[in-house]
């Protein structure tokens, strides 16, 4: 098994990005503090109920590039 792929599949440490960081909502931009082993897209945005993102991972910045572009 890859470095990569463990780190994946480690419950503590949630997709690779460490128990870190911040989710934000894709519609309003609210974030909110990451929860240590919950996904973000699993979080719903306290504002507007929108699923979060995590701040810096792949969906993010596919995001991010479709919005700014």
């Amino acid at each position: 098994m890859t470095d990569s792929v463990s780190r994946t599949m480690n419950k503590d440490d949630c997709c690779g990005m460490g128990s870190g960081g911040r989710c934000i909502c894709p519609k309003c931009q609210a974030t909110t503090p990451h929860r240590r082993g919950i996904r973000c897209q699993e979080e719903r945005c306290p504002e507007c109920g929108a699923k979060m993102l995590r701040e810096g991972s792949d969906h993010h910045s596919l995001w991010l590039k479709k919005h700014t572009d």
